[in-house]
């Protein structure tokens, strides 16, 4: 069974840990990030992009296709299906096709238009049982087509758009999507300690997981990072692995490569990034 992010991620808050996002793209990175997560006995969101979304042929085949998951893996902890970085169409159609949590990316807007698109998308997001993550200050970098330079978020737009009722916050604070280049500044502590005292102790979000030092992760998580979204680290080691399988040359008897074998070792190589991770945030054994 679903459920939305609201209460894993205030338990995470006030528990000193964060809760991984992990974005799935087909059936096979989602059951190796839930088996992983029911392995550790960790809560576990799952994020969707809307590009995934379409590659998948829409939201209400991947809402379909992780509820059977959860069913027939027996999954026991927490599990949140959440659009990532959702236009406010796509927050709409998430909502209507069976998600239990969604994101709308209004920080391209004015702060007023972000605001009042916001605030709609809280009021049916609510009345439908889910919870909602918004965004002040883009994130740095390309993910799936979302482009943001990476602005630091202002602490009093933050405290405005928090007061819409949101149930957690993404707000940029010098963090990036995709691999961190050699002279990548870092997160800006001080900027993230003023939001987090400006939002009322909201439960925040660092987008761009992939790449950020483990004591900076520590660091963030001790200022109200309760959630921690990871993408580029698990599209990496999915491609390192099934390129080494190619590579070696296994599985072709002449008839080319068994589908199910050539993407096993990819699966593999998420499960072991999920674990990985979930270990650092902190969220093993609290399911």
């Amino acid at each position: 069974m679903l459920v939305n992010a609201t209460e894993m991620l205030q338990k995470a808050r006030d528990g000193h840990y964060a809760v991984g996002q992990f974005n799935i793209n087909n059936l096979e990175w989602t059951k190796a990030a839930l088996q992983a997560a029911e392995e550790l006995q960790s809560p576990i969101i799952l994020g969707v992009s809307e590009g995934a979304g379409k590659y998948m042929t829409g939201f209400p085949t991947v809402a379909a296709m992780v509820k059977a998951m959860i069913g027939t893996l027996h999954i026991t902890v927490p599990v949140a299906l959440h659009l990532d970085h959702g236009t406010y169409e796509g927050a709409k159609a998430c909502i209507e096709a069976g998600f239990s949590s969604i994101m709308f990316d209004g920080s391209h807007y004015a702060i007023d238009e972000n605001i009042a698109k916001t605030t709609e998308l809280v009021a049916l997001a609510h009345e439908k049982g889910l919870s909602i993550e918004a965004e002040v200050g883009s994130i740095g970098g390309e993910e799936d087509g979302v482009v943001g330079m990476g602005e630091i978020a202002d602490a009093d737009e933050c405290a405005r758009i928090a007061s819409l009722g949101i149930d957690f916050l993404a707000a940029g604070i010098g963090n990036i999507h995709g691999v961190y280049p050699a002279n990548w500044k870092g997160l800006d502590f001080g900027a993230l300690e003023k939001i987090h005292n400006a939002t009322n102790h909201i439960p925040l979000v660092l987008h761009g997981g992939t790449g950020i030092p483990d004591e900076m992760i520590q660091k963030a998580i001790g200022l109200g990072v309760s959630k921690i979204n990871v993408n580029t680290e698990c599209q990496l080691s999915f491609a390192k692995a099934t390129r080494e399988y190619i590579e070696a040359g296994k599985d072709q008897q002449g008839k080319g490569f068994d589908p199910r074998k050539l993407l096993a070792p990819g699966a593999a190589a998420i499960k072991e990034t999920v674990k990985t991770k979930m270990a650092l945030f902190g969220s093993v054994g609290k399911a």
